[in-house]
């Protein structure tokens, strides 16, 4: 190969590839002194440089300069296999570097094909997969159709980059609110705590930095805009926004939402909190096979046990310290109680009752 092939090579290969050109003389340097090895089978050192600018080679055999004749007579067959192999490698290594880079990141790609039940998805420069586990119950997708998911891991697999994406992290969902709320990506509104079932429902809390800044009505969008393009990313799956508090009293009962809450008692010693609801709100409190107790529990960090208003009233009876009656909304609770008032707490919701996508 004269000079200037070889500079177009390495120009060509840059440019097609993304790989530095630096990287690309490397690995030919490094093709060519493997091939010179096994043809001279010399006892000495055998080095090869390519000037930069000119495409000259400059090969050393020990101390014996080694005429580009004799680099002819080279098996070109060897060497464009290592080199083959180097930029292999190095392309490997663009791309891992770009997606490590994005992990955690939504990306978007068509879905190449199927290997079971595990998706296939074409990320332009490199595959991605989309195992079984990761998918939403009841999604279908078809070849060529677009996808969107979050990269939960990039690793090395020999010349490949397998790169592992989620629909069901709960980093899709927080990732997703930051793509429709500018004011989450501006920091403006934080998401505090997230909790997730895919495909059923996500709780999550946010809180605002500005004070003229409504948290809750800015991840809404007017007339519902931006949880609605959330929602049918995620194909229905319902969502709860509530306002984040420091304090627990007004924090739970927001979780439990959309069940109304008449009194809570915390045990803070143990992270335990006694929620009293009213009798017809004990099924809407724990949800369908637990699931609103169970979000609100992880969204808290709380373990929450639900109790009726008779049950409170029972245990009332029974002598249980600690427990007192609700006062009236438009009443202070007295100082020595250690139940709170919630009517205050905010939530909004939207359609029927077991629903929580906010408008």
């Amino acid at each position: 190969m004269d000079k200037e092939s070889l500079l177009r090579l390495v120009d060509s290969l840059h440019r097609d590839k993304e790989i530095a050109k630096d990287v690309v003389f490397q690995g030919i340097e490094a093709a060519l002194t493997t091939a010179a090895r096994k043809h001279f089978k010399s006892q000495d050192a055998i080095s090869i440089q390519i000037d930069r600018d000119t495409g000259e080679i400059l090969a050393m055999e020990g101390d014996r300069k080694i005429d580009p004749s004799e680099l002819g007579r080279i098996t070109a067959q060897t060497a464009k296999q290592v080199i083959i192999q180097k930029i292999r490698e190095a392309e490997r290594d663009v791309i891992f570097e770009d997606f490590i880079s994005r992990r955690g990141a939504i990306v978007s790609g068509t879905v190449q094909r199927f290997e079971g039940a595990t998706m296939v998805v074409n990320l332009v420069k490199t595959e991605g997969i989309l195992h079984r586990s990761e998918q939403i119950d009841g999604e279908h997708y078809n070849i060529n159709e677009r996808v969107r998911a979050v990269v939960i891991d990039v690793k090395k697999v020999g010349t490949r980059v397998r790169i592992s994406l989620s629909r069901t992290h709960p980093d899709f969902v927080r990732r997703l609110f930051e793509l429709e709320v500018p004011e989450i990506a501006e920091n403006t509104i934080e998401i505090k705590s997230l909790a997730r079932e895919p495909g059923h429902r996500t709780k999550i809390a946010v809180a605002s930095s500005d004070p003229n800044v409504d948290c809750v009505g800015a991840c809404v969008g007017v007339r519902g805009s931006r949880i609605k393009n959330i929602v049918d990313e995620l194909n229905g799956e319902k969502i709860d926004i509530i306002r984040w508090s420091d304090e627990p009293e007004v924090l739970l009962p927001n979780a439990l939402k959309p069940a109304e809450v008449s009194g809570i008692i915390l045990s803070s010693e143990n992270q335990v909190a006694t929620i009293v609801v009213p009798n017809d709100q004990l099924s809407l409190a724990i949800g369908k096979r637990g699931q609103n107790v169970r979000l609100a529990s992880r969204l808290t960090s709380w373990d929450i046990d639900i109790i009726t208003e008779s049950e409170f009233e029972e245990r009332q009876k029974d002598g249980v310290a600690g427990l007192t009656e609700v006062t009236e909304s438009n009443k202070k609770p007295s100082g020595d109680s250690n139940t709170t008032n919630l009517e205050s707490a905010e939530h909004v919701k939207t359609g029927g009752e077991d629903e929580g996508v906010s408008p």
